[in-house]
Formats: structure tokens, C-alpha cells, sequence
């Protein structure tokens, strides 16, 4: 392994991070984690894990002695406890710093994991939603605001500088076993809550198929640019809440926002820039990817979300 490629993967605290890790070793690719957060004891397999703040002097000193191939910016902060400057810093300039630092120490290959979300949920959205749409998504919700400008910086940088080829992906829902954002929170939760008279399509990508997406994408193809990732199907989002064993909760949508502003523990998972995916349609197109990699997400929309909740 002295010789091996090195991947450099901010985020290595997260579960898909370690994931998408363990694939690259796999590979036959060494790794190097960084993460602003406390770091985990071990990862189950050969690793070199270091903390440093994505917009810090550290996160160079990290570059400078590693020089990795490829960078895999996984980091993005949607914590809801992280002041909101906090996030900026982090996931705008941050950002900036990793993909600026890819090209000063040489890496030949980037990928920034962005979300959907960004798209927003519209009761004026057609289905599916391409790469190349407009974002409906406001700015009013701190997290939406710093993965817009990191999503718009990151295609930006891709092509100004084609020296190190840059992917951007927008995954739809990502949930699994392993994964703690906030929507596998909620599917897990005891009381889940339901917005009463909504019954849009939704979609989730379970945990195997965005990390193989991910690795594809970062060893298996040069590609530029903005490309969707979803699971296989779709499913209505009553159906998909059927599935997990907590007791339904049925609220009114403005109850619902009520209950979030009071901070009541039946919301304390529901981030408020989700509520509107209860209630309106977002549902992208992949077929871009699947074209580029050769690629088909293996896990439908039913065992996705069985394997996050842990039913059988």
C-alpha cells in the first residue's frame, strides 16, 4: 500500500463517510479522514484520521503532507446545533478552501457532496427534476442558504478549473442502517408525525447505493459537473411512513410548524426546511449518472426503508 493512490475524505466522523472509506481501502486505495468534529477511535480498516476545520491553517498542513488523488468532500455541516456562522464558515469557505488546496497540491479528481434539497419542494414542481432546473428552494432556512451557495460554488470552481475534474452530486434522501441524518432519525422515531392531506411521491437512496455511487463516480470516470443521485423507484409518502413501526401522528401542516417553533420533542429530528418534503413533490432524475457509470441504484424504495428501521 505504499504506493497506493490516496483518497483524502473530509466528514470521516459520518457514517457514510467511513462507508464510502472502507470502500475506497477496498479498492486498494489508502485513506485519509478529516473531520472538524471529535473523531472516532477506528474506522474497521487501515486509516489515517485527522481533525482539522475545513477553513483552517491545519486542513493545508493535511494537504501538504498527504497529497492526496482524489478529494471527496463529504463534510457538509447540516447540524442544526452549529451556530449559523459556524455552518457558513464551514460549508462556503470551508468549501472553498478543500477545492482551492485539491488544486494547489495536485489531486486529479474531486467530488462535492451536495443534496437535492436544494431543488425544493414545490407544489409547482414537475416530475423528475433534472440537474439543469432552476432551484426553488428558499433561502429563508439557514441550511438550505449554505448548501445552495456550496452547491453554486462548486460548480462554479469545476469549471474554472479543469485541471482537477470535479463531479458534484445531489443525492435525493439518503437513509440506512448506519446513517443518523435527520430524516433516518424520523423514520426511527416512536411518534412519527404526518401532515394531514399530503401524499406526494418521495424517494430515498439506501446507504449501499450512494456509496458505490460516490466511489464510482470518483475512480471509474473523468466526468464534470452536476449529477443527481436517486434509489430505485418511488414510493407516496403515507406508503413510506406505513412502513416504519412508530405510531402515527397525523397533524394539520400548521400545527406541524407550531410544534417546530415550540421545539416539542415529537419534531426534535424534523429539521423546518423538511416539512415542505411531506407535503409537495421533489422527485429528480438520475438518469444522467446512470448513463456516465453504466450504473442502477440496486435497492428499491420498501427495503430501503425497512433496512433503516430495522424491520424485517
Amino acid at each position: 500500500m505504499a504506493d497506493a493512490p490516496i483518497a483524502l475524505i473530509t466528514g470521516i466522523s459520518g457514517a457514510l463517510a467511513q462507508l464510502v472509506g472502507k470502500a475506497l481501502v477496498d479498492r486498494g486505495i489508502a485513506v485519509v479522514g478529516v473531520d472538524y468534529r471529535h473523531l472516532p477511535d477506528a474506522v474497521g480498516y487501515p486509516a489515517v484520521l485527522l481533525r482539522a476545520n475545513y477553513n483552517k491553517t491545519k486542513i493545508e498542513d493535511v494537504f501538504r503532507r498527504h497529497r492526496p488523488t482524489y478529494v471527496l468532500h463529504l463534510g457538509r455541516v447540516g447540524n442544526l446545533k452549529e451556530r449559523m456562522n459556524k455552518r457558513f464558515d464551514l460549508n462556503v469557505m470551508g468549501s472553498r478552501k478543500v477545492m482551492d488546496l485539491a488544486l494547489k497540491y495536485g489531486a486529479r479528481r474531486m467530488l462535492v457532496l451536495s443534496t437535492f434539497h436544494i431543488y425544493g419542494a414545490h407544489p409547482h414542481n414537475h416530475t423528475p427534476i433534472y440537474e439543469d432546473e432552476p432551484l426553488r428552494a428558499g433561502t429563508a432556512f439557514p441550511q438550505i442558504a449554505d448548501a445552495i451557495q456550496l452547491d453554486s460554488q462548486a460548480l462554479t470552481w469545476a469549471y474554472q478549473h479543469d485541471e482537477v475534474k470535479t463531479m458534484i452530486l445531489r443525492p435525493t434522501n439518503v437513509i440506512g442502517p448506519d446513517i443518523s441524518n435527520a430524516m433516518s432519525k424520523f423514520l426511527r422515531q416512536k411518534t412519527v408525525p404526518t401532515v394531514i392531506g399530503f401524499d406526494p411521491m418521495v424517494q430515498f437512496v439506501h446507504q449501499t447505493d450512494l456509496v458505490e455511487a460516490i466511489v464510482r463516480s470518483t475512480c471509474d470516470s473523468q466526468a464534470v459537473g452536476v449529477f443527481n443521485v436517486a434509489g430505485r423507484g418511488t414510493i407516496p409518502v403515507r406508503r413510506a411512513l406505513d412502513l416504519v413501526p412508530g405510531r402515527k401522528l397525523p397533524l394539520p401542516s400548521s400545527l406541524v410548524m407550531s410544534l417546530l417553533r415550540a421545539g416539542s420533542l415529537v419534531m426534535r429530528t424534523l429539521p423546518p426546511y423538511l416539512v415542505n418534503f411531506f407535503k409537495y413533490p421533489c422527485v429528480i432524475s438520475d438518469q444522467k449518472l446512470r448513463t456516465t457509470l453504466s450504473w442502477e441504484p440496486a435497492i428499491g424504495q420498501t427495503e430501503a426503508i425497512r433496512s433503516t428501521v430495522g424491520v424485517a
